[in-house]
């Protein structure tokens, strides 16, 4: 380091402290990156990579880019995941002795960012900590650092944590060092996150009002540990932070992360995105912070219910009171985001239109509480009593900011006349001098007759008399003092300007750094009013969900769910509520569902296409509105309540993790038969479709027979093998039903219609003509179809191979032919074109090692990426 400039020594030693972040290094009006920084920041933000001497024996690379329109670039980089740390001057260059000092006021992350294009009004944007104990279980704590809202909660295995992880979508985790290897790679393999190192645990004094309610030692480090993080990033203050809440999973319905998806309840599978998902149908809310909480409602469904009713009461106090209703959305839309606008005033990055949109919002406030109040319910008036209009915040907002203010907070124009009496003087002094100045111009243009002389202003110089070249001869000589040279004219000042200019302008910086004191003391005002204000955005939020649920229920004729302590389901013409919306009512096919105890499992067959899949979604959706507090799209709805709600639906694979759709299939599967009860829900599509018929059908089977046997959970289990059918003469507690279709003119009618009963047929070949599949493959389907339901023989089948693989199952055939049959249709894998076949003596050398190769492999014990590799390699052995 000896050998580089002070500057780029500076650079070194602060940017060894942050080693996993570019560092933004201040440099008068830019912040620049040099060396590995610059050369990555050059290809991520496609910026000049340039160059400079630091003292060292080559030319550094270097990149930088404007301070002032720094905020797009680091948005840029901390979407990508990255880390940013700005450091700035903290000492005038007049003050310094020797290189300016220069530190890191704030490290920017994708779990701490306030604002821009990264945060997203309806989302919140978490960032979590984890904790391992010895006893092998987890904490995890986590905050929205622009709401300051704050959880934690104790998890019993890793699989919790993942699911956990999933449901808040937090940005970045913050672990120790020495969190396993292991469980980072997996959290890595699942999702896009920043993992962060934090070993600090110490609970702060600072911290004690936080955890306040937070009594286990082991949910204070963790949460210790994230407070920490923050401080010592963020280096401002963080008092928004509210008081850590703890909860428990298992007091809320729990989805886990792969029946969330196949719900499709707040993103679609396909696209990722928000249309065509449950929070897409029922986003009605009017503000940010209302958004937000509807999210968090649809992933963390009630159990308790006593809690859902009172919800229920609103949503149909609501629905009843249309005209009360629509009053308070409009007002609402009036709203904006009071959550984030406190946590902005706690940070200190707050700006004058700001404070104008939280006293716009809060003037709402009392004529909403009114109107609550007119509803006359119970839940109503508690609503209306908690929402404190904050009247002093109000005034003050009202006296002293002006109602179009500027976006800077430092060049004036922000207070009202009226609000400071020295502002006032300094602002009629600098009003006055302007007037002078206009007098100025015209007495000058008199006294010379240059109709185009003008007095003017600019940063640099200051006020100035300009006149045209052509115009010179005109002014009185030793009056005029030259200042500036243009091309077409010259500039002057008087000893009377001089005077004049020296007063406007001290006036006019006295009254920006007086406006910029005045409102640095507002806001510290409005700062303490910040617990108030957060409790009232949890008020709003709350009826702002409560009036979206009546509106929609209202609007798409939804139902108020009556709840069975029998463990009854009764739905009667239900629809899926977001298929409905984009077909449109009239179209829409409705069906009943009957389940209780003499019907704990449907069995439901029925052709491809058919709406099987819609059918066991809009129960599952049925049963997580409902206990959101939402009616549910049916005519009639009788209930249990769930505790939890699993699926496999849909076909899915995770590559990543190496693991094929069937793997994924038998894991869902086995996520659910390890984890529900008799009060949950169980969704089942297709099971044992991902390998042989008859190893499927034995799987479904099995499953079928263990849910109704050991776990007695509500199922709904769909299959293409008709051969479970029977399962309903056996299982007390299985009832088949169907979705019906017919024939008509040789073409399969869809009826999309729930019956009793098995179907009849598949259908299957009448799907593949439906997709249009050329005619004489249909009719040679339908030959083979034929002739397998007749149980004769495949038409193709070749008998000798038959009778061989006959014998093979009577263990009537010679082991040693059989293992030549199976090393010769091994080998034709690998024949450009014609099977190789070949016996055991003729082969050659190279032949016998890949037989050698296959008879060793453990194909049990392999993941399907190590089975594809191998294949690969044996592929390319067979070509050399």
């Amino acid at each position: 380091m000896a050998g580089y400039t002070p500057m780029i020594q500076q650079y070194l030693q602060v940017k060894a402290n942050y080693q996993d972040a570019f560092l933004f290094f201040r440099l008068g009006d830019f912040y620049e990156m040099f060396f590995e920084d610059a050369i990555k920041a050059s290809q991520e933000l496609e910026i000049t990579l340039t160059g400079r001497e630091g003292g060292g024996d080559e030319r550094i690379p270097m990149c930088g880019i404007p301070y002032h329109s720094a905020s797009s670039y680091i948005e840029k980089l901390v979407e990508r995941g990255f880390k940013v740390a700005i450091c700035e001057q903290v000492e005038r260059p007049e003050e310094a002795k020797g290189v300016v000092r220069r530190e890191v006021v704030q490290l920017i992350t994708p779990g701490t960012m306030m604002e821009g294009k990264g945060i997203t009004d309806k989302e919140n944007n978490y960032i979590a900590s984890i904790n391992h104990f010895e006893d092998q279980t987890f904490s995890l704590a986590y905050t929205d650092i622009s709401t300051g809202e704050s959880k934690v909660t104790l998890l019993h295995d890793f699989d919790d944590v993942i699911n956990e992880i999933a449901l808040i979508g937090a940005k970045e985790l913050v672990v120790a060092s020495s969190f396993i290897d292991q469980w980072k790679k997996q959290i890595n393999d699942r999702f896009v996150m920043t993992i962060s190192i934090e070993e600090d645990v110490e609970i702060k004094d600072e911290y004690h009002s936080l955890l306040k309610e937070v009594t286990e030692k082991k949910l204070q480090n963790t949460s210790a540990r994230l407070f920490n993080y923050l401080h010592r990033t963020q280096k401002r203050s963080l008092e928004h932070l509210q008081p850590v809440k703890t909860y428990k999973i298992y007091h809320y319905m729990k989805i886990d992360y792969f029946s969330k998806r196949n719900l499709e309840l707040t993103e679609t599978i396909r696209s990722k995105g928000k249309k065509g998902s449950l929070l897409w149908l029922l986003d009605e809310t009017k503000t940010a912070m209302g958004g937000r909480l509807l999210k968090q409602w649809i992933d963390r469904p009630l159990i308790d219910p006593s809690a859902i009713h009172a919800r229920h009461d609103l949503v149909e106090t609501l629905i009843k009171a249309y005209f009360e209703r629509q009053e308070i959305r409009e007002m609402l839309k009036e709203v904006y985001d009071l959550e984030r606008l406190a946590g902005r005033v706690a940070f200190g990055n707050v700006n004058a239109r700001d404070l104008v949109q939280l006293k716009r919002s809060l003037q709402q406030i009392p004529y909403i509480r009114q109107i609550v109040q007119q509803l006359g319910h119970e839940e109503a008036l508690k609503l209306a009593d908690g929402m404190d209009s904050c009247g002093e915040v109000t005034d003050i907002l009202e006296r002293a900011i002006v109602e179009n203010p500027p976006i800077s907070i430092k060049e004036g124009n922000i207070i009202q006349d009226g609000y400071n009496e020295d502002l006032d003087r300094y602002r009629d002094a600098s009003r006055n001098g302007k007037t002078w100045i206009a007098q100025l111009e015209r007495e000058e243009r008199e006294k010379t007759g240059i109709k185009s002389l003008k007095v003017g202003y600019n940063r640099v110089f200051g006020y100035y008399i300009e006149v045209t070249k052509a115009n010179l001869h005109l002014l009185e000589e030793g009056r005029y003092e030259r200042k500036q040279t243009l091309t077409n004219a010259e500039r002057f000042i008087t000893p009377e300007l001089k005077e004049k200019e020296a007063l406007i302008l001290q006036a006019e910086e006295k009254s920006m750094d007086l406006e910029y004191e005045l409102f640095t003391e507002i806001r510290e005002h409005v700062k303490e009013y910040i617990p108030k204000l957060q409790t009232l955005a949890k008020i709003v939020s709350q009826l702002d969900v409560l009036q979206c649920f009546a509106t929609i229920s209202e609007e798409r004729s939804f139902v108020r769910p009556v709840f069975s302590t029998e463990r009854q389901m009764i739905i009667r013409e239900g629809r899926h509520p977001v298929v409905e919306k984009v077909m449109s009512l009239d179209r829409y096919v409705p069906n009943d569902c009957v389940m209780n105890k003499e019907r704990e499992i449907l069995l439901i067959t029925g052709p491809n296409m058919s709406g099987k899949s819609t059918y066991m979604r809009q129960i599952a959706l049925a049963a997580i509105l409902a206990q959101i507090g939402c009616f549910v799209p049916a005519q009639e709805a009788v209930l249990p309540i769930f505790d939890q709600v699993f699926t496999r639906i849909g076909a899915a694979d995770d590559l990543v993790s190496g693991q094929s759709t069937f793997m994924v299939e038998m894991m869902e599967a086995k996520n659910a038969i390890a984890n529900a009860t008799k009060d949950s829900l169980i969704l089942f599509d297709e099971i044992g479709r991902g390998t042989s018929t008859y190893d499927g059908m034995a799987l479904a089977q099995a499953i079928i027979e263990y849910i109704h046997n050991h776990i007695g959970a509500k199922t709904l289990f769909s299959t293409h093998y008709h051969e479970l059918t029977v399962l309903e003469k056996e299982l007390e507690n299985l009832k088949n039903v169907h979705v019906s279709a017919m024939e008509q003119n040789g073409k399969v009618v869809f009826l999309h219609k729930i019956k009793e009963g098995p179907t009849d047929k598949s259908y299957g070949i009448h799907v593949a003509k439906l997709a249009d599949l050329p005619s004489e493959l249909i009719s040679r389907a339908n030959e083979i179809l034929a002739s397998l339901e007749k149980g004769n023989k495949h038409p193709n089948q070749d008998t000798s191979i038959n009778e061989q693989r006959i014998g093979r199952d009577t263990e009537t055939t010679n082991k040693g032919e059989d293992q030549s049959v199976i090393e010769e249709q091994q080998l034709s894998f690998f024949a450009d074109q014609q099977p190789i076949v070949k016996k055991q003596d003729h082969l050659t050398v190279k032949e016998k090692t890949i037989i050698e190769k296959i008879r060793d492999l453990d194909i049990l014990d392999m993941t399907p990426m190590e089975a594809m590799n191998i294949l690969y390699e044996l592929h390319k052995k067979s070509k050399h």
